[in-house]
């Protein structure tokens, strides 16, 4: 079974797509499964962990060589991805997050000084994070309230960022505040942010009851100053550097998805073809072995889905639908798979001991973080109907 999906049309990969694909495979398993339940406890990443990340060089697989990165594209991104979240969604999240947004936004909108400064960092030690959200700018982006007022050589930056996945451990934010409300979307610059200047203050991490180890925290700003070097492309592009961004970021949340649903699957087959009722595997029973059927079939459609969007994004086509698609596609094919390995393996699934239970709660966060699944209906609505 296992073999018979990795050779389908949607996983037809380079020699070293397959090698990078391995090797991260084996690193989640070897590395990630065995500190999962207990991160998922505490709610943080292992830190010795993290350090491995970058080390691996999965921090940077789209960053050029001459940077210190892998020069890879963003479907080597996605293959890491989803490798990481079949086991863990929590450090496929901190993959995924550090390459389509931080890197990707420098990569595509950043001067050669600002790529100079952050990229080799990003690379080796340096966690990123991207500061978009505020509790009246969820769907709708950029209701913002945090404010990028004019001052002599820069702008002063107050206001609440919430939400904001790997603040904790974060020492670069791109932050976004409107400079001109008039000027609607042509009004919001894109800052970067170091973590250590005055008053900019990283908050509590919220307690939530998925993804645990990737942390989310709320970030203050009070009148913390950036100068004009640290803006990232233009003052008002900086919905262009949002919208642009998160197009490519959906990608990498479908493969997070796509993972999650084949990591559920995996524990479930094992389950059925081990576990014994009335003197046979409940896997030779049709009904289970339907549900399984269909599951894989839906993991793969979510896979081809979310591989054709990397593999446009690769070659600098537009994404907006694709995006939207594979992340609202394989969204849905999480939660479905998940829940159905917990209905497969009954009792020993749902308890915390499980990985499936695991996974059964990340699977939910799918459908609401980077575009809600009705904002990525609109979306591709929009697109498809003009």
């Amino acid at each position: 079974m296992t073999e018979a999906r990795e050779q389908a049309p949607a996983g037809a990969l380079s020699d070293d797509e397959v090698l990078l694909q391995s090797s991260v495979r084996e690193f989640a398993a070897a590395d990630v499964a065995p500190l999962s339940r207990e991160m998922d406890a505490r709610g943080a990443i292992d830190p010795t962990l993290l350090a491995r990340l970058f080390d691996l060089g999965l921090m940077g697989l789209t960053v050029p060589e001459r940077f210190g990165g892998a020069g890879g594209t963003l479907m080597h991104a996605v293959l890491a991805v989803e490798a990481l979240s079949a086991v863990d969604p929590s450090v496929g999240l901190i993959v995924d997050v550090q390459n389509t947004l931080v890197n990707g936004a420098l990569l595509r909108w950043g001067t050669d000084a600002q790529q100079q400064a952050w990229l080799p960092r990003l690379v080796n030690t340096d966690v990123g994070a991207y500061a978009l959200s505020e509790s009246g700018a969820g769907s709708d982006a950029f209701a913002l309230e945090s404010r990028a007022e004019r001052v002599a050589g820069g702008y002063r930056l107050t206001g609440r960022k919430l939400w904001i996945t790997n603040a904790h451990e974060a020492i670069l934010f791109i932050v976004f505040a409107t400079i001109d409300r008039s000027r609607g979307h042509r009004g919001i610059a894109a800052c970067l942010v170091r973590r250590a200047p005055p008053g900019l203050t990283v908050g509590h991490k919220e307690d939530e009851r998925c993804i645990r180890a990737s942390s989310t925290c709320e970030l203050v700003l009070d009148g913390c100053e950036v100068s004009d070097e640290q803006v990232l492309g233009t003052p008002g592009e900086g919905y262009k550097v949002a919208m642009e961004t998160l197009n490519e970021g959906r990608i990498g949340i479908g493969a997070q998805m796509v993972g999650l649903a084949d990591g559920a699957l995996r524990h479930a087959i094992d389950h059925v073809t081990m576990r014994q009722q009335f003197g046979q595997p409940i896997a030779a029973f049709q009904g289970v072995q339907f549900q399984v059927a269909r599951a894989a079939t839906d993991v793969e459609a979510a896979r081809a889905l979310v591989y054709g969007a990397a593999r446009l994004a690769a070659s600098k086509a537009p994404v907006v639908t694709a995006g939207a698609m594979c992340k609202l596609f394989a969204s849905e094919v999480a939660e479905r798979v998940a829940s159905l390995a917990i209905n497969l393996l009954g009792g020993s699934g749902f308890v915390k001991d499980s990985p499936v239970e695991r996974l059964y709660r990340d699977a939910k966060i799918g459908q609401i973080y980077e575009g809600t699944s009705n904002l990525q209906l609109q979306t591709i609505a929009k697109q498809v109907l003009r």
